[in-house]
């Protein structure tokens, strides 16, 4: 199984044909004394590739592989942004992502399986943190795009890629994560950007959805009207 046997909560989100598989271990003691943080809790994100995930089949290893360490690295700036780390001090908190289907979009889909698994494990946040992408199309970039596949991140015959990925903290209105390795002026930027945000707004709205059905779930088996099975490994 991908999920750890001691994951306190879990999420799959597909986004497309991109889905993403995000489990929560902790908040638990620090393996070693000396990576403690008296203030705060350590978090901690593993993105792992499904060898069956990319188009090529290409096997990606998570310990070398340099995107695959920098996604890693952003998904965790970016979630520290939202959770409340002062609350678990000397505490440790791991979060395990695997891409288990990548047409594009895959730091996005991360994101946000990644939040739903700290809500379902029940990790104290201040907002939830919502990822989507945005981009360009069409003759000299006259359309803009959101959530973009793979093709649509290569670009056209004749057209230059632009792939701006974004994650924010909607409730607050703050931008946690805003990447874009294209040259593009001020207002072009200023319009993908956008963009970006307001499909990050529409997946906010799916994902409370989500959350509040789970909610429901929960409720209703804690008061016996349902039951719900679990699978216990042998």
């Amino acid at each position: 199984s991908p999920l750890p046997q001691t994951s306190s909560g879990s999420a799959l989100v597909h986004m497309g044909l991109t889905a993403a598989l995000a489990s929560v271990t902790g908040p638990a003691e620090c393996q070693r004394a000396s990576s403690q943080l008296s203030d705060r809790a350590i978090l901690t994100v593993n993105l792992k590739i499904a060898p069956f995930a990319p188009a090529d089949r290409r096997v990606v290893n998570p310990n070398t592989d340099r995107r695959c360490l920098e996604q890693a690295r952003a998904i965790e700036k970016a979630l520290e942004a939202a959770v409340l780390l002062h609350l678990y001090p000397r505490a440790s908190i791991e979060v395990d992502v695997v891409v288990l289907a990548d047409d594009g979009g895959r730091l996005c889909a991360a994101i946000n399986a990644a939040t739903l698994a700290l809500i379902d494990a029940g990790i104290a946040m201040k907002d939830m943190v919502c990822a989507c992408s945005a981009g360009v199309s069409g003759d000299e970039g006259s359309e803009t795009i959101v959530d973009l596949n793979r093709s649509e991140m290569m670009g056209g015959v004749g057209e230059s890629a632009v792939y701006l990925p974004c994650a924010i903290m909607p409730q607050r209105g703050t931008i946690v994560l805003a990447q874009c390795e294209s040259r593009l002026g001020l207002k072009s930027f200023e319009r993908v950007l956008e963009a970006a945000v307001d499909g990050c707004e529409v997946v906010f709205g799916l994902m409370r959805k989500a959350v509040r059905e789970r909610a429901g779930v929960l409720l209703a088996a804690k008061s016996g009207g349902i039951s719900i099975d679990v699978d216990v490994p042998r």
